[in-house]
């Protein structure tokens, strides 16, 4: 019997975590079980020629699939012309899309099993039953959780190639003790730790080996303060061991949790080796209440101006558009709230409904409409409706283009003035005016654009925007305004990690 572990990234530099999880638990059968990534986007009969490849003739070929909201269209249609070629092939589907709502999806339909959860013990379990029998199976496995000082930590199984060319994701605790209710680590009891010693052991491999760029996937890096402080120190020591090599992390923290200890420690890292994802999502206490988040806003607020004044912390901080009863206007509230804080990043995201999450409980309250298709992003609500939604989403895209990419970091204060959101959402209309288009604006047109706009509806001349413009963009001896053959773009030195949907890589499966 071979197994064969694959999934479809979401881009090459995305190692996928949960697979290295089940071959290091896959036990005796680990010698019989192999790793095969994609990214999506593949040609799906390429695909399923590189998977059949593994066929040996007269043996079972068993493949498991980690399923997520990127890549479940994808995968579903590998699936159907795999079991179309080769329907002997026994497909084995697991992760958090197929973990929730199993009777309706189309991919669970073309396969032979599924298991919902945790799967570093029920996967090679599942696969001694089809080599030995009992038969039959159920389809529907629930996963068993493991015990975190059972499992085989799996970051040996990262190649040298991973560490050379990819973002190494890491862990040192899973779950939440939070319920938010847009997320799937609501339905999480508590948070359960790795050990400690165990998992810096693991680190301190990897580093040995090259690694320098590290994202923790923890839904909550400084809840434990004391585990915290040991990463921090471990990080800390590298850096102080060898400046000229330096190390990078990045972590996902609880905004209204900083206590002067773990402050301290923050202050040590230098410009460039520190990057915090911070989830505000709203400042509207109703809005907070209602999805079972619990928020202190003055204190996230507050620790948040901290880090910017007394930290080279990068801060990517995420907002969330089309929460229940979360109308434009409280969101443009918050957003101006956020922004008069100066982090580094704005994450606009738009609400989606994740398979499981208890988000909808408030559909038929709220008149949450949802697109049907991933990645189930709202289309309207009660409070915002279709078309106002549609700008949301809009101002979402030309924020990452503009003040996410790092290219217009002198232009950006003088289009927000005083109003940031209402200015970019007069931007935002005006660029969809004219383009119809929200993918595939080249950054020289996109300066151009902006350079209009400035011009046209904000009354500046064509001198007073050469020179803010110019100040983002090293002009070309030729260049004459509105020549698109414009300027070579500042590249922003800081390293930052992005987020990606990687993060859903802690709920482990197949």
């Amino acid at each position: 019997m071979t197994i064969l572990l694959t999934t479809l990234n979401a881009r090459y530099a995305h190692a996928s975590l949960g697979l290295r999880y089940l071959l290091a638990n896959m036990g005796e059968l680990q010698a019989q079980t192999h790793l095969q990534e994609f990214v999506i986007g593949a040609k799906t009969t390429d695909l399923v020629e590189k998977l059949l490849s593994w066929q040996k003739t007269g043996e079972k070929l068993i493949i498991g699939f980690g399923v997520y909201i990127w890549n479940v269209e994808e995968t579903t249609k590998l699936v159907a012309l795999l079991k179309r070629v080769a329907p002997e092939v026994v497909v084995v589907l697991g992760g958090p899309e197929v973990s929730h709502e199993t009777g309706e999806q189309e991919i669970i339909r073309l396969a032979d099993y599924v298991i919902t959860g945790w799967g570093e013990v029920s996967l090679p379990d599942l696969c001694r039953q089809i080599l030995h029998g009992p038969q039959p199976l159920m389809k529907i496995h629930a996963g068993v959780q493991a015990k975190l000082d059972d499992l085989v930590l799996p970051y040996a199984l990262y190649t040298d190639d991973d560490i050379k060319n990819r973002t190494l994701y890491v862990e040192a605790s899973r779950g939440c003790p939070f319920k938010c209710e847009f997320c799937l680590s609501a339905l999480d009891k508590t948070a359960w730790p790795f050990d400690i010693d165990q998992f810096l052991i693991q680190m301190e491999q990897l580093h040995a080996r090259g690694a320098r760029l590290f994202k923790f996937v923890d839904r909550t890096f400084n809840l434990n303060i004391k585990t915290s402080l040991k990463i921090m120190q471990f990080f800390l020591d590298k850096l102080d061991e060898n400046p000229t090599d330096p190390v990078f992390a990045h972590f996902e923290v609880v905004p209204d949790h900083l206590p002067e200890a773990l402050k301290n420690g923050i202050k040590k890292f230098p410009a460039g080796s520190l990057q915090f994802e911070i989830g505000i999502q709203s400042f509207n206490p109703e809005v907070q209440a209602r999805i079972s988040r619990k928020q202190n806003n003055e204190k996230a607020a507050e620790n948040i101006s901290w880090l910017i004044d007394h930290s080279e912390a990068h801060l990517h901080v995420d907002l969330i558009a089309g929460l229940p009863g979360e109308t434009v206007a409280s969101f443009a509230l918050g957003f101006n709230r956020l922004y008069a804080l100066k982090p580094h990043e704005i994450q606009f995201g738009i609400l989606k409904r994740l398979r499981g999450t208890p988000i909808i409980r408030h559909t038929e309250e709220y008149g949450m409409v949802f697109d049907p298709y991933p990645p189930y992003t709202i289309l309207a609500n009660k409070d915002v409706p279709f078309d106002q939604m549609q700008r949301l989403i809009r101002f979402a895209r030309y924020w990452d283009l503009i003040a996410n990419s790092g290219r217009f970091i002198h232009t950006l204060p003088t289009i927000l003035s005083e109003l940031p959101f209402e200015n970019f959402m007069a931007l935002s209309d005006w660029i969809y005016l004219k383009t119809d288009a929200t993918h595939r604006i080249a950054l020289d047109r996109l300066a151009n654009l902006v350079s209009k706009w400035l011009q046209e509806e904000r009354g500046m001349t064509s001198e007073q925007v050469t020179a803010t413009v110019s100040s983002d963009y090293a002009g070309d001896a030729k260049h004459k305004q509105g020549n698109d053959k414009v300027m070579a773009p500042v590249i922003r030195k800081d390293a930052v990690v992005k987020s990606t949907p990687q993060r859903q890589a802690r709920h482990l499966a197949a």
